[in-house]
């Protein structure tokens, strides 16, 4: 697939390079900037397992607040 990819950008090997580092640069900007966001809130990365509620309160009643 890169090889099909490289044979068909122009010119010689450093504007191929030039080119090809252009089209890596723009794939990573689209990704970042529109795929990723839409993609984000499917994504369990926000889904925390630990209870911290249990730790404010714990906090709390060492710092002499809860009583």
């Amino acid at each position: 697939m890169y090889a099909a990819i490289w044979r068909a950008l122009p010119g010689p090997l450093v504007v191929r390079a030039l080119i090809a580092l252009v089209l890596v640069a723009a794939v990573v900007a689209v990704l970042f900037l529109w795929v990723f966001p839409h993609v984000a809130p499917y994504m369990p990365f926000n889904d925390n397992t630990v209870d911290t509620s249990g730790a404010a309160r714990a906090a709390g009643a060492a710092a002499g607040g809860a009583r």
